[in-house]
């Protein structure tokens, strides 16, 4: 008798749309590494895709807005759409605008969906067909990679939801967080970027738990993970780069310092201030130690001198003066921020603060936020002027092709720029080999409000 052959299918395949922040792009790597270790293909179109997967933000309405015309878009160019995301514990508005969605999912329920797209693109092929195994799937270049450690947050800021949509805190193991890092790094990863709603508050959910790692007891508390993170080395023997997000600046901050004095950590503190004002701090249920945050800031500096500190800031919310808004820029020009985002506030369903009497106008929100924008890029074009003549480790994120002279260029960033959200260092005359990912040397040679421009030490 003679064998009859079995052809195997075509694999399914599945399109992704990211939106929102970092964490949800973590959210989108893992729903793909699961659905790619179930047989399937990941489409980079709507074309190819049997579904697409559209990950949403819920947390301002214009965020909501911008997530319901992906949905549009998905729907139009493919037709077949599962709903994941923030915005996906807002199921009825979101069948309302696009009734003909497959399935919708809240923030971070992988079995969710991945049972989803199981039950409207099937597996044609098992998780076995390839017998080598495949890496994670990143969404970001290879050489930086973002490490979330925590879900959800116990804060109850009056403008945020974020403990309605994604829960409280809930932090992962110190042991598993190491060694998804540790991967990463071994996987051409040359830049950690730590990711979680309050990173200062990693462990506390589980009292600090101690789990074994390299035959030491290590702490689920963030300077352990700084420390323990600080020991990485990559390929050649050096450190990653570790930047440290979303740091509420508790006490034990201050322990990280040391850290970044000797190299271990990146000396840089994204740390989530929103304002200065205490009658403002105070409505917006947030922690209003802005004369001790100063004080602070001044001690980082004298033990890292060149730590650079990026911020966030709401203007117009509900009853500020103008001042609160005052004093706000005299602080910042106290504090000389590296980094400043503006936002004007924008009312977010279900959120306390819109039940706040003394609404700002529209025109006093954009008339302070223009104003906001100003002190702050002054602010920043003084410190990256200050910048120019100095020798700075740079990482490259892109290299461009050889001008008519064969001179080379490069985009890249200093220890002071996190990616997609700070400025970056344009260099000149870079070298043939040059290629993302690597770290290098680089003259400053000019700067603007933003950005800075310079020339490898070593061409």
């Amino acid at each position: 008798m003679t064998a009859t052959a079995t052809s195997i299918p075509d694999q399914k395949k599945v399109g992704m749309v990211s939106l929102g922040c970092p964490k949800a792009l973590v959210d989108s790597e893992r729903i793909l590494t699961r659905l790619r270790a179930d047989g399937y293909a990941m489409s980079p179109d709507y074309a190819g895709a049997d579904v697409v997967l559209v990950n949403t933000c819920g947390f301002l309405d214009s965020a909501k807005e911008e997530s319901l015309q992906a949905i549009g878009e998905a729907i139009a160019e493919n037709g077949r759409v599962i709903v994941t995301g923030c915005m996906g514990e807002e199921a009825d508005a979101i069948r309302a605008a696009h009734p003909s969605v497959l399935a919708v999912t809240g923030a971070h329920q992988y079995e969710a969906v991945v049972e989803a797209v199981h039950t409207h693109a099937p597996p044609t092929q098992g998780p076995f067909i390839d017998l080598i195994p495949q890496p994670d799937v990143k969404l970001t270049p290879r050489h930086y990679s973002y490490l979330k450690i925590s879900e959800g947050c116990n804060h109850s800021c009056a403008f945020c939801i974020i403990p309605q949509l994604r829960g409280k805190l809930a932090s992962r193991r110190i042991d598993a967080v190491l060694r998804e890092a540790e991967k990463l790094v071994a996987a051409g990863t040359r830049e950690l970027l730590v990711i979680s709603q309050d990173t200062s508050a990693y462990g506390v959910d589980t009292r600090h738990e101690a789990r074994e790692w390299k035959g030491e007891q290590v702490r689920a508390h963030m300077t352990d993970l700084a420390r323990e993170l600080g020991g990485l080395r990559t390929a050649d023997g050096t450190p990653p780069w570790v930047r440290l997000h979303y740091v509420y600046p508790y006490p034990h901050v201050d322990q990280v310092m040391p850290l970044m004095a000797e190299g271990l950590l990146t000396p840089y503190l994204d740390i989530p201030f929103q304002h200065a004002s205490r009658a403002v701090l105070k409505a917006m249920k947030r922690p209003a130690n802005e004369a001790k945050v100063l004080e602070r800031l001044k001690g980082w500096r004298d033990i890292c001198p060149d730590i650079a500190v990026r911020s966030s800031f709401v203007v117009g919310f509900p009853g500020e003066t103008e001042e609160d808004f005052r004093y706000l820029l005299d602080w910042l020009e106290e504090a000389q921020l590296d980094r400043v985002g503006g936002f004007r506030f924008e009312q977010v369903e279900g959120a306390a603060a819109n039940a706040l009497p003394d609404p700002v106008p529209e025109e006093v929100k954009e008339e302070r936020y223009a104003r906001l924008m100003e002190v702050t890029e002054r602010i920043s074009a003084a410190k990256l002027a200050a910048k120019v003549g100095r020798t700075l480790p740079v990482i490259v994120d892109e290299v461009g092709e050889p001008d008519e002279d064969g001179d080379i260029g490069a985009t890249a960033r200093s220890q002071a720029d996190a990616p997609e959200i700070d400025g970056q260092v344009f260099l000149r005359n870079v070298a043939r080999d040059c290629a993302p990912g690597d770290i290098i040397d680089a003259v400053i040679e000019d700067a603007d409000a933003h950005d800075l421009f310079g020339v490898p030490t070593r061409p």
